[in-house]
Protein backbone atom coordinates (compact mmCIF):
# COMPACT_ATOMS: atom_id res chain seq x y z
CA UNK A 1 0.00 0.00 0.00
CA UNK A 2 0.73 3.57 -0.63
CA UNK A 3 2.04 5.13 2.64
CA UNK A 4 -0.99 7.58 3.84
CA UNK A 5 0.13 11.02 4.50
CA UNK A 6 -3.07 12.24 6.53
CA UNK A 7 -5.81 11.37 8.86
CA UNK A 8 -8.24 13.40 7.62
CA UNK A 9 -9.96 12.34 4.71
CA UNK A 10 -9.94 14.88 1.22
CA UNK A 11 -12.78 17.24 1.59
CA UNK A 12 -14.92 18.10 -1.99
CA UNK A 13 -17.48 20.50 -2.81
CA UNK A 14 -20.74 19.22 -4.43
CA UNK A 15 -19.06 19.29 -7.99
CA UNK A 16 -16.21 17.22 -6.32
CA UNK A 17 -13.52 19.65 -6.60
CA UNK A 18 -11.24 18.75 -3.46
CA UNK A 19 -11.07 21.88 -1.07
CA UNK A 20 -8.12 22.90 1.15
CA UNK A 21 -6.70 26.36 2.26
CA UNK A 22 -4.05 28.41 -0.08
CA UNK A 23 -0.56 28.53 1.14
CA UNK A 24 -0.43 32.49 0.27
CA UNK A 25 2.61 33.69 -1.62
CA UNK A 26 4.06 31.25 -3.79
CA UNK A 27 7.59 31.69 -2.75
CA UNK A 28 7.06 32.50 1.19
CA UNK A 29 8.11 30.02 3.68
CA UNK A 30 4.74 29.74 5.84
CA UNK A 31 3.90 27.61 8.66
CA UNK A 32 2.07 25.35 5.86
CA UNK A 33 5.49 25.53 3.68
CA UNK A 34 6.75 23.98 6.28
CA UNK A 35 3.75 21.52 7.24
CA UNK A 36 3.95 20.40 3.38
CA UNK A 37 7.39 20.14 3.61
CA UNK A 38 7.18 17.48 6.52
CA UNK A 39 4.49 15.77 4.68
CA UNK A 40 6.65 15.68 1.51
CA UNK A 41 9.77 14.38 3.09
CA UNK A 42 7.66 12.29 5.03
CA UNK A 43 6.42 10.79 2.12
CA UNK A 44 9.23 10.03 0.23
CA UNK A 45 11.02 8.36 3.70
CA UNK A 46 8.28 5.70 3.64
CA UNK A 47 8.57 4.82 -0.51
CA UNK A 48 12.07 4.74 0.36
CA UNK A 49 11.69 2.00 3.16
CA UNK A 50 8.57 -0.34 1.80
CA UNK A 51 9.88 -3.37 0.26
CA UNK A 52 8.58 -4.92 -1.60
CA UNK A 53 7.18 -1.68 -3.17
CA UNK A 54 3.59 -2.02 -4.61
CA UNK A 55 3.43 -3.26 -8.04
CA UNK A 56 0.48 -1.16 -8.69
CA UNK A 57 -1.44 -0.61 -12.67
CA UNK A 58 -2.82 1.70 -14.57
CA UNK A 59 -6.41 3.00 -14.69
CA UNK A 60 -8.40 4.52 -17.53
CA UNK A 61 -8.16 8.17 -17.99
CA UNK A 62 -12.23 8.24 -17.16
CA UNK A 63 -11.50 6.60 -13.61
CA UNK A 64 -8.89 9.19 -12.64
CA UNK A 65 -10.58 11.92 -13.49
CA UNK A 66 -13.66 10.89 -10.73
CA UNK A 67 -11.30 9.79 -8.26
CA UNK A 68 -8.53 12.52 -8.45
CA UNK A 69 -11.46 15.30 -8.73
CA UNK A 70 -10.18 18.59 -10.25
CA UNK A 71 -6.77 19.70 -8.99
CA UNK A 72 -5.81 22.54 -11.08
CA UNK A 73 -8.26 25.64 -9.81
CA UNK A 74 -7.76 29.71 -9.42
CA UNK A 75 -7.61 29.72 -5.62
CA UNK A 76 -5.29 26.09 -5.55
CA UNK A 77 -6.07 23.03 -3.20
CA UNK A 78 -3.25 23.24 -1.17
CA UNK A 79 -0.13 21.35 -0.66
CA UNK A 80 -1.17 18.48 1.74
CA UNK A 81 -4.66 18.38 -0.66
CA UNK A 82 -2.22 17.75 -3.71
CA UNK A 83 -0.23 15.27 -2.14
CA UNK A 84 -3.06 13.02 -0.86
CA UNK A 85 -4.53 13.38 -4.71
CA UNK A 86 -0.82 12.25 -5.60
CA UNK A 87 -0.19 9.60 -3.30
CA UNK A 88 -4.05 7.98 -2.92
CA UNK A 89 -5.17 8.29 -5.90
CA UNK A 90 -1.87 9.19 -8.68
CA UNK A 91 0.80 7.01 -8.00
CA UNK A 92 -1.03 3.84 -7.41
CA UNK A 93 -2.11 4.03 -11.23
CA UNK A 94 1.87 3.96 -12.35
CA UNK A 95 3.51 0.65 -12.38
CA UNK A 96 6.36 0.85 -9.81
CA UNK A 97 9.58 0.77 -12.24
CA UNK A 98 11.68 -0.36 -9.35
CA UNK A 99 9.13 -3.39 -8.57
CA UNK A 100 11.57 -6.69 -8.34
CA UNK A 101 9.11 -8.42 -10.83
CA UNK A 102 8.86 -5.39 -12.99
CA UNK A 103 10.63 -7.66 -16.21
CA UNK A 104 9.25 -5.64 -18.82
CA UNK A 105 11.27 -3.42 -21.34
CA UNK A 106 14.51 -2.34 -19.53
CA UNK A 107 13.31 -1.64 -15.92
CA UNK A 108 14.70 0.93 -13.73
CA UNK A 109 16.08 -0.29 -9.90
CA UNK A 110 17.55 3.30 -8.82
CA UNK A 111 19.43 2.75 -5.13
CA UNK A 112 18.03 4.71 -2.22
CA UNK A 113 21.27 6.91 -2.27
CA UNK A 114 20.11 8.27 -5.42
CA UNK A 115 16.76 8.76 -5.55
CA UNK A 116 17.57 10.23 -1.50
CA UNK A 117 20.07 12.60 -3.78
CA UNK A 118 17.15 13.80 -6.13
CA UNK A 119 15.55 15.49 -3.75
CA UNK A 120 18.91 17.23 -3.12
CA UNK A 121 19.34 18.04 -6.53
CA UNK A 122 15.62 19.61 -7.00
CA UNK A 123 16.23 21.51 -3.84
CA UNK A 124 19.23 22.99 -4.94
CA UNK A 125 17.87 24.93 -7.89
CA UNK A 126 21.21 24.04 -10.06
CA UNK A 127 21.56 25.08 -13.61
CA UNK A 128 23.59 22.04 -15.10
CA UNK A 129 24.13 23.41 -18.27
CA UNK A 130 27.77 25.62 -18.08
CA UNK A 131 30.62 25.58 -15.93
CA UNK A 132 29.73 29.26 -15.11
CA UNK A 133 26.54 28.57 -13.68
CA UNK A 134 27.21 24.66 -11.81
CA UNK A 135 30.68 24.49 -12.02
CA UNK A 136 30.54 21.90 -9.14
CA UNK A 137 27.72 20.28 -10.18
CA UNK A 138 29.57 19.85 -13.87
CA UNK A 139 33.46 18.42 -12.05
CA UNK A 140 30.91 15.61 -9.96
CA UNK A 141 29.40 14.69 -13.63
CA UNK A 142 32.76 14.73 -15.19
CA UNK A 143 33.86 12.26 -12.81
CA UNK A 144 31.19 9.69 -13.15
CA UNK A 145 31.49 10.63 -16.91
CA UNK A 146 35.41 9.63 -16.89
CA UNK A 147 34.76 5.99 -14.72
CA UNK A 148 32.03 5.55 -17.38
CA UNK A 149 34.54 5.82 -20.21
CA UNK A 150 37.10 4.34 -18.23
CA UNK A 151 35.03 1.34 -18.30
CA UNK A 152 35.24 1.42 -22.34
CA UNK A 153 38.83 1.81 -22.27
CA UNK A 154 38.27 5.24 -23.84
CA UNK A 155 41.48 7.81 -23.76
CA UNK A 156 41.38 9.99 -20.32
CA UNK A 157 40.53 13.10 -23.16
CA UNK A 158 37.43 11.67 -23.87
CA UNK A 159 34.26 13.41 -22.36
CA UNK A 160 30.49 14.08 -22.62
CA UNK A 161 27.62 14.85 -21.21
CA UNK A 162 24.97 13.31 -19.54
CA UNK A 163 21.31 13.76 -21.34
CA UNK A 164 17.83 12.31 -20.94
CA UNK A 165 17.94 9.50 -22.61
CA UNK A 166 19.44 7.08 -24.76
CA UNK A 167 17.03 8.42 -27.82
CA UNK A 168 18.56 12.13 -27.70
CA UNK A 169 22.07 10.54 -27.04
CA UNK A 170 22.16 8.82 -30.21
CA UNK A 171 20.80 11.76 -32.50
CA UNK A 172 23.40 14.00 -30.99
CA UNK A 173 26.18 11.70 -31.28
CA UNK A 174 25.13 10.82 -35.08
CA UNK A 175 24.70 14.99 -35.21
CA UNK A 176 28.24 15.23 -34.22
CA UNK A 177 29.63 12.63 -36.71
CA UNK A 178 27.80 14.27 -39.52
CA UNK A 179 29.17 17.48 -39.15
CA UNK A 180 32.37 15.72 -38.77
CA UNK A 181 31.75 14.35 -41.75
CA UNK A 182 30.78 17.41 -43.52
CA UNK A 183 33.44 19.30 -42.47
CA UNK A 184 35.89 16.68 -43.83
CA UNK A 185 34.40 16.72 -47.25
CA UNK A 186 34.22 20.58 -47.44
CA UNK A 187 38.09 20.16 -47.14
CA UNK A 188 38.46 17.58 -49.49
CA UNK A 189 36.45 19.95 -52.09
CA UNK A 190 38.58 22.92 -51.38
CA UNK A 191 42.26 21.13 -51.71
CA UNK A 192 41.63 18.32 -53.94
CA UNK A 193 39.05 20.18 -56.71
CA UNK A 194 36.33 17.57 -55.44
CA UNK A 195 38.26 14.63 -56.06
CA UNK A 196 36.86 11.05 -55.72
CA UNK A 197 36.03 11.28 -52.11
CA UNK A 198 35.24 15.11 -51.71
CA UNK A 199 32.66 17.24 -51.43
CA UNK A 200 29.02 17.08 -50.14
CA UNK A 201 27.00 13.37 -50.99
CA UNK A 202 23.09 13.02 -52.82
CA UNK A 203 22.52 11.88 -49.50
CA UNK A 204 24.11 11.57 -46.38
CA UNK A 205 23.46 7.28 -45.17
CA UNK A 206 24.50 5.97 -41.62
CA UNK A 207 24.73 1.76 -41.35
CA UNK A 208 23.18 -0.26 -38.56
CA UNK A 209 21.46 -3.53 -38.34
CA UNK A 210 17.74 -4.40 -37.88
CA UNK A 211 18.21 -5.20 -33.87
CA UNK A 212 19.42 -1.64 -33.50
CA UNK A 213 17.39 0.79 -31.05
CA UNK A 214 14.60 2.15 -32.55
CA UNK A 215 16.26 5.74 -31.81
CA UNK A 216 18.45 5.25 -34.59
CA UNK A 217 15.61 5.04 -37.34
CA UNK A 218 14.10 7.66 -35.60
CA UNK A 219 17.17 10.23 -35.46
CA UNK A 220 17.62 9.32 -39.47
CA UNK A 221 14.18 10.21 -40.09
CA UNK A 222 14.57 13.97 -38.15
CA UNK A 223 18.22 14.43 -39.63
CA UNK A 224 16.99 13.53 -42.83
CA UNK A 225 19.49 11.10 -43.38
CA UNK A 226 19.20 7.39 -44.71
CA UNK A 227 19.65 3.85 -43.56
CA UNK A 228 21.93 1.33 -45.37
CA UNK A 229 20.78 -1.96 -43.39
CA UNK A 230 23.59 -4.60 -42.57
CA UNK A 231 22.40 -8.26 -42.55
CA UNK A 232 23.29 -9.90 -38.99
CA UNK A 233 25.42 -13.08 -38.85
CA UNK A 234 23.59 -16.23 -37.09
CA UNK A 235 24.33 -14.95 -33.71
CA UNK A 236 22.11 -11.78 -34.16
CA UNK A 237 24.89 -9.59 -34.35
CA UNK A 238 26.15 -6.74 -36.97
CA UNK A 239 29.96 -7.85 -37.45
CA UNK A 240 32.25 -6.38 -40.15
CA UNK A 241 32.55 -9.05 -42.84
CA UNK A 242 28.91 -8.07 -43.31
CA UNK A 243 29.02 -4.64 -42.63
CA UNK A 244 31.95 -3.97 -45.22
CA UNK A 245 29.70 -5.74 -47.98
CA UNK A 246 27.40 -3.14 -47.64
CA UNK A 247 29.31 -0.48 -47.65
CA UNK A 248 31.28 -1.97 -51.25
CA UNK A 249 28.04 -2.58 -52.52
CA UNK A 250 26.55 0.95 -51.58
CA UNK A 251 29.77 1.81 -53.67
CA UNK A 252 29.07 0.04 -56.74
CA UNK A 253 25.39 1.58 -56.48
CA UNK A 254 26.69 4.77 -58.11
CA UNK A 255 23.86 6.64 -56.02
CA UNK A 256 25.72 9.50 -54.61
CA UNK A 257 25.29 8.53 -51.53
CA UNK A 258 27.52 8.60 -48.40
CA UNK A 259 28.33 6.84 -45.32
CA UNK A 260 29.50 8.89 -42.25
CA UNK A 261 28.59 6.47 -39.31
CA UNK A 262 27.98 2.93 -38.51
CA UNK A 263 26.02 2.26 -35.21
CA UNK A 264 27.01 -0.76 -33.74
CA UNK A 265 24.67 -2.43 -29.82
CA UNK A 266 26.16 -3.13 -27.26
CA UNK A 267 23.13 -5.09 -25.70
CA UNK A 268 20.09 -4.71 -27.77
CA UNK A 269 16.94 -4.27 -26.44
CA UNK A 270 15.30 -6.88 -27.12
CA UNK A 271 17.35 -9.92 -26.82
CA UNK A 272 20.46 -8.15 -25.10
CA UNK A 273 22.76 -9.14 -28.09
CA UNK A 274 26.16 -7.41 -28.11
CA UNK A 275 27.15 -6.60 -31.51
CA UNK A 276 30.84 -8.19 -32.74
CA UNK A 277 32.32 -4.68 -31.88
CA UNK A 278 36.00 -6.06 -32.76
CA UNK A 279 35.49 -6.29 -35.97
CA UNK A 280 32.72 -3.73 -36.97
CA UNK A 281 35.60 -1.28 -35.39
CA UNK A 282 38.19 -2.50 -37.80
CA UNK A 283 36.00 -1.98 -41.23
CA UNK A 284 34.58 1.49 -39.54
CA UNK A 285 38.43 2.85 -39.39
CA UNK A 286 39.27 1.55 -42.74
CA UNK A 287 36.38 3.22 -44.35
CA UNK A 288 36.91 6.45 -42.60
CA UNK A 289 33.54 6.08 -40.73
CA UNK A 290 32.66 7.36 -37.09
CA UNK A 291 31.76 4.26 -35.20
CA UNK A 292 28.72 4.57 -32.31
CA UNK A 293 27.76 2.32 -29.96
CA UNK A 294 24.88 2.58 -28.38
CA UNK A 295 25.06 0.70 -25.14
CA UNK A 296 22.21 2.54 -23.22
CA UNK A 297 21.45 -0.88 -21.75
CA UNK A 298 23.89 -3.37 -21.86
CA UNK A 299 27.11 -1.52 -21.61
CA UNK A 300 26.49 -1.23 -17.96
CA UNK A 301 28.22 -4.77 -17.56
CA UNK A 302 31.27 -3.48 -18.78
CA UNK A 303 31.14 -2.77 -14.98
CA UNK A 304 30.94 -6.76 -14.30
CA UNK A 305 34.25 -8.90 -14.51
CA UNK A 306 31.68 -12.20 -15.88
CA UNK A 307 30.53 -10.38 -18.88
CA UNK A 308 33.55 -7.49 -19.78
CA UNK A 309 34.94 -9.71 -22.66
CA UNK A 310 31.81 -9.49 -24.78
CA UNK A 311 32.53 -5.78 -25.36
CA UNK A 312 35.73 -6.18 -26.87
CA UNK A 313 36.14 -3.27 -29.51
CA UNK A 314 34.22 -0.90 -27.74
CA UNK A 315 37.10 1.05 -26.36
CA UNK A 316 37.95 1.97 -30.16
CA UNK A 317 34.07 3.69 -30.20
CA UNK A 318 34.04 7.58 -31.41
CA UNK A 319 30.59 8.02 -28.97
CA UNK A 320 29.47 5.69 -26.61
CA UNK A 321 25.49 5.99 -25.19
CA UNK A 322 25.18 4.22 -21.61
CA UNK A 323 22.08 4.83 -19.63
CA UNK A 324 22.71 4.72 -15.64
CA UNK A 325 19.07 4.83 -15.16
CA UNK A 326 18.43 1.38 -16.35
CA UNK A 327 21.17 -0.83 -15.17
CA UNK A 328 22.84 1.44 -13.25
CA UNK A 329 20.91 2.04 -10.77
CA UNK A 330 20.14 6.16 -11.16
CA UNK A 331 16.62 7.49 -11.40
CA UNK A 332 15.11 8.39 -14.60
CA UNK A 333 16.18 10.85 -16.71
CA UNK A 334 19.73 9.98 -16.82
CA UNK A 335 22.05 9.09 -19.94
CA UNK A 336 25.44 9.69 -20.45
CA UNK A 337 26.84 10.18 -23.71
CA UNK A 338 30.61 10.25 -24.10
CA UNK A 339 32.77 11.44 -27.29
CA UNK A 340 36.39 9.99 -27.78
CA UNK A 341 37.11 13.58 -29.32
CA UNK A 342 34.51 15.89 -27.41
CA UNK A 343 35.79 18.89 -29.41
CA UNK A 344 34.22 17.53 -32.53
CA UNK A 345 30.97 17.05 -30.32
CA UNK A 346 31.60 21.22 -29.33
CA UNK A 347 32.16 21.79 -32.93
CA UNK A 348 28.50 20.46 -33.51
CA UNK A 349 26.57 21.64 -31.25
CA UNK A 350 27.30 24.68 -29.56
CA UNK A 351 24.98 27.51 -29.53
CA UNK A 352 26.38 31.22 -30.24
CA UNK A 353 23.85 34.07 -29.16
CA UNK A 354 24.98 37.49 -27.66
CA UNK A 355 23.69 36.44 -24.45
CA UNK A 356 25.95 33.53 -24.32
CA UNK A 357 29.23 34.88 -24.88
CA UNK A 358 30.09 35.16 -21.53
CA UNK A 359 30.24 31.42 -21.29
CA UNK A 360 32.97 30.96 -24.21
CA UNK A 361 35.79 32.40 -21.82
CA UNK A 362 38.94 29.53 -21.77
CA UNK A 363 38.57 25.98 -21.69
CA UNK A 364 35.34 25.87 -19.30
CA UNK A 365 33.36 22.65 -19.71
CA UNK A 366 29.58 23.51 -20.47
CA UNK A 367 27.47 20.52 -20.62
CA UNK A 368 25.01 22.12 -23.25
CA UNK A 369 27.79 22.11 -25.94
CA UNK A 370 27.85 18.40 -26.33
CA UNK A 371 24.32 17.23 -27.33
CA UNK A 372 20.93 18.90 -28.98
CA UNK A 373 20.18 20.86 -25.60
CA UNK A 374 20.84 24.26 -23.96
CA UNK A 375 18.82 23.98 -20.71
CA UNK A 376 19.55 21.43 -18.32
CA UNK A 377 19.30 19.97 -15.15
CA UNK A 378 22.34 18.41 -13.39
CA UNK A 379 21.00 15.01 -14.19
CA UNK A 380 24.13 13.21 -13.70
CA UNK A 381 24.58 14.30 -10.11
CA UNK A 382 22.22 11.17 -8.31
CA UNK A 383 24.25 8.62 -10.40
CA UNK A 384 27.29 10.65 -8.79
CA UNK A 385 26.39 10.43 -5.47
CA UNK A 386 25.26 6.90 -5.22
CA UNK A 387 28.54 5.77 -6.90
CA UNK A 388 30.62 8.54 -4.19
CA UNK A 389 28.82 6.30 -1.34
CA UNK A 390 28.67 3.03 -2.50
CA UNK A 391 31.90 2.43 -4.53
CA UNK A 392 31.98 0.71 -8.19
CA UNK A 393 32.73 -2.69 -6.34
CA UNK A 394 29.65 -2.83 -4.93
CA UNK A 395 28.14 -1.55 -8.71
CA UNK A 396 29.71 -4.56 -10.35
CA UNK A 397 28.64 -7.42 -7.34
CA UNK A 398 24.83 -5.62 -7.96
CA UNK A 399 25.17 -6.34 -11.47
CA UNK A 400 26.88 -9.66 -11.33
CA UNK A 401 23.95 -11.09 -8.81
CA UNK A 402 21.41 -9.63 -11.65
CA UNK A 403 23.52 -11.76 -14.60
CA UNK A 404 23.47 -14.80 -12.08
CA UNK A 405 19.56 -14.46 -12.07
CA UNK A 406 19.44 -13.91 -15.88
CA UNK A 407 21.42 -17.55 -15.91
CA UNK A 408 19.20 -18.93 -13.36
CA UNK A 409 16.26 -18.01 -15.50
CA UNK A 410 17.53 -19.55 -18.63
CA UNK A 411 18.32 -22.59 -17.34
CA UNK A 412 14.63 -23.02 -15.31
CA UNK A 413 13.15 -21.99 -19.12
CA UNK A 414 15.33 -25.29 -20.59
CA UNK A 415 13.66 -27.54 -17.44
CA UNK A 416 10.26 -26.66 -18.32
CA UNK A 417 8.54 -28.97 -21.09
CA UNK A 418 6.08 -26.52 -21.67
CA UNK A 419 9.04 -23.48 -22.68
CA UNK A 420 11.91 -23.33 -25.19
CA UNK A 421 14.81 -20.38 -25.27
CA UNK A 422 14.11 -18.52 -27.97
CA UNK A 423 18.06 -17.04 -27.69
CA UNK A 424 20.69 -17.94 -25.61
CA UNK A 425 21.27 -14.82 -23.00
CA UNK A 426 24.52 -12.85 -23.81
CA UNK A 427 23.48 -10.23 -20.88
CA UNK A 428 20.11 -9.96 -18.62
CA UNK A 429 17.39 -10.37 -20.95
CA UNK A 430 15.95 -13.64 -21.05
CA UNK A 431 13.60 -14.74 -24.34
CA UNK A 432 11.43 -17.48 -24.42
CA UNK A 433 8.47 -19.31 -25.97
CA UNK A 434 5.00 -21.06 -24.36
CA UNK A 435 4.31 -24.03 -26.50
CA UNK A 436 1.27 -24.03 -28.72
CA UNK A 437 0.63 -20.65 -27.67
CA UNK A 438 -0.14 -17.59 -30.05
CA UNK A 439 -0.53 -13.60 -29.52
CA UNK A 440 -4.02 -13.81 -28.05
CA UNK A 441 -2.87 -16.18 -24.87
CA UNK A 442 0.15 -14.07 -24.89
CA UNK A 443 -1.62 -11.10 -23.93
CA UNK A 444 -4.57 -12.29 -21.84
CA UNK A 445 -1.67 -14.18 -19.43
CA UNK A 446 -0.31 -10.56 -19.43
CA UNK A 447 -2.68 -8.84 -18.59
CA UNK A 448 -4.10 -11.61 -16.15
CA UNK A 449 -0.35 -11.33 -14.64
CA UNK A 450 -0.56 -7.75 -14.15
CA UNK A 451 -4.32 -6.91 -12.69
CA UNK A 452 -3.49 -10.23 -9.96
CA UNK A 453 -0.14 -7.83 -8.85
CA UNK A 454 2.03 -11.03 -9.47
CA UNK A 455 4.46 -9.25 -11.96
CA UNK A 456 4.95 -7.41 -15.05
CA UNK A 457 6.15 -8.96 -18.07
CA UNK A 458 4.84 -7.89 -21.60
CA UNK A 459 5.75 -10.28 -25.01
CA UNK A 460 6.76 -9.06 -27.88
CA UNK A 461 8.31 -10.26 -30.83
CA UNK A 462 11.11 -11.75 -32.65
CA UNK A 463 11.20 -13.01 -36.19
CA UNK A 464 7.76 -12.18 -36.61
CA UNK A 465 6.76 -14.68 -33.56
CA UNK A 466 5.43 -13.48 -30.04
CA UNK A 467 7.87 -14.57 -27.69
CA UNK A 468 8.07 -13.72 -23.67
CA UNK A 469 11.13 -11.36 -22.24
CA UNK A 470 12.71 -11.10 -19.02
CA UNK A 471 14.49 -7.70 -18.82
CA UNK A 472 16.46 -8.69 -15.27
CA UNK A 473 18.35 -5.22 -14.57
CA UNK A 474 16.93 -4.96 -10.29
CA UNK A 475 19.32 -6.61 -8.14
CA UNK A 476 16.20 -7.16 -5.95
CA UNK A 477 14.62 -9.48 -8.16
CA UNK A 478 15.06 -12.92 -6.63
CA UNK A 479 15.18 -16.64 -8.29
CA UNK A 480 12.06 -17.11 -6.80
CA UNK A 481 10.79 -14.11 -8.92
CA UNK A 482 11.43 -15.44 -11.93
CA UNK A 483 10.33 -18.62 -10.60
CA UNK A 484 6.66 -17.39 -9.92
CA UNK A 485 6.36 -16.02 -13.66
CA UNK A 486 7.45 -19.22 -15.19
CA UNK A 487 5.51 -21.45 -12.72
CA UNK A 488 2.11 -19.14 -14.14
CA UNK A 489 3.28 -20.08 -17.59
CA UNK A 490 2.38 -23.87 -16.87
Amino acid sequence: MVPKLSRRPLRRSADGVVTKGTIGHVHDWTEKTEDLARAVVGYAEQRLRLRPVPLDAPLAEEELSERAGRTITPEGIGGRAALEVFAEVLAPACISIDHPRHFSFIPCAPTPAAMLFDLVVGASSIYGGSWLEGAGAVHAENEALEWLAGLAGLPATSGGVFVQGGTIANVSALVAARHAARHAARHAARHAARAAGGGEPTRWVVATSAEAHSSVSSAAGAMDVDILGVPMDAAGRLAGDALEASLEAEARSGSGRRVFAVVATAGTTNLGIVDDLESVARVAKRAGLWFHVDGAYGAAALAAPSARHLFAGIEHADSLVVDPHKWLFAPFDCAALIYRRPELARAAHAQHAGYLEPLRTGDDWNPSDFALQLTRRARGLPFWFSLACHGTDAYSAAIERTLEVARHAAAAVRRKSYLDLVFEPMLSVVAFERRGWGAEQYHAWSKELLESGTAFVVPTTHNGKVVIRLAIVNPRSTEEDVDAVLTSLG
